[in-house]
């Protein structure tokens, strides 16, 4: 029965999309948590009110991953596509928030589309990949490290002369608006790309035909809705990596990292880019804190997040390919 694969795959997706709402939380408020802008609970509250929100601004970037990535198979094969590439990437983003890691849930959901694809003999956009993911994904993490020290330098220029306390009280409560504009941009691009997963099932299964314009509302309601319930059950081991394992952060360095890497994000959605949240505060992070020194930023720490930014599309695609071959001849096809 077509509408019950849907379904399932449906639940997948939004199984994906808490694990993503917990993993990915971290990206928004680790910084304000770390410098005492915010308590971890009022953090994750706010958070999940902006994903919540940005949900709904983020169908730019559902489009990309519902039809730019692959050509999916129609029927249940295409099902058993999308289910195999959502247990993929949910299995990457356990292992990665299992050892503190702040990876990429976007590029496990889309090396995970790419992993199935092969394994099943579908077709890969790679034209698309290469415009919408790769570049996005080697670039963002650059302009983060530039536009982060650039931004911090400038308030370094601005208030050298103000009282140093007094500052800091200051920057704590900006980190407010900040990392609510942070957790709105993780709404816009992640909630989104799991709308375009269950797009791309309804329209394999049928239900979702060429003359159907834009995302269903309540397709964008469940992924609003979900990841905001997994950002508030928080991410501890990540939250950590973030918030204190690069750099000891103090409000303006936090304020600087979230203001970067948001106008990052908002700048990706624009252009239809499905990036990494997690690649835009951490790169931002690294920029805010060579500032100080190049010595003040850990860098074994960082080598360990870009290991794990690399190995991201090939462990979700080889795990999705493993589910796949799995679930094949258990549902007959």
């Amino acid at each position: 029965m077509d509408w019950l694969a849907v379904a399932l795959v449906t639940t997948l997706a939004m199984g994906f999309n808490y694990t993503n709402g917990f993993h990915d939380a971290a990206n928004a408020i680790a910084t304000s948590v770390s410098t005492r802008a915010l308590t971890p609970r009022v953090a994750l509250g706010m958070a999940a009110v902006a994903n919540l929100f940005g949900a709904f601004f983020g169908t730019r970037v559902a489009e990309t991953v519902g039809s730019g990535i692959i050509a999916a198979p129609q029927g249940h094969t295409g099902l058993l596509l999308c289910a195999a590439a959502l247990l993929g990437a949910i299995g990457w983003n356990m292992l990665t928030w299992w050892l503190g890691l702040p990876s990429s849930s976007s590029h496990a959901l889309i090396g995970g589309l790419g992993g199935a694809a092969l394994a099943i003999g579908a077709t890969v956009h790679w034209m698309g990949i290469v415009e919408k993911v790769i570049i996005p994904m080697v670039l963002s993490p650059i302009v983060g490290i530039i536009v982060g020290f650039l931004v911090m330098r400038l308030i370094l220029r601005l208030f050298r002369e103000a009282n140093p306390g007094r500052t800091k009280r200051g920057f704590r409560w900006a980190q407010t608006a900040s990392a609510a504009a942070m957790a709105f941009g993780h709404g816009m691009q992640d909630a989104a790309k799991t709308a375009g997963v269950v797009v791309l099932a309804l329209t394999v299964a049928g239900y979702h035909g060429e003359g159907d314009q834009g995302i269903p509302l309540w397709v964008l309601v469940l992924s609003a809705v979900v990841i905001s319930m997994g950002t508030y059950s928080g991410g501890w081991r990540i939250m950590r990596t973030l918030g204190r394992g690069i750099i000891h952060l103090d409000p303006p360095q936090g304020f600087a990292a979230e203001v970067t890497a948001a106008s990052i994000l908002y700048v990706a959605t624009i252009l239809k880019a499905p990036i990494s949240t997690t690649h835009a505060i951490t790169s931002a992070i690294m920029g805010v804190g060579s500032t100080r020194s190049l010595k003040a930023v850990r860098w074994g720490v960082a080598k360990n997040i870009v290991g794990a930014w690399i190995f991201t599309f090939p462990g979700a695609g080889i795990a999705a390919a493993i589910f796949l071959w799995v679930l094949r001849p258990i549902v007959g096809l």
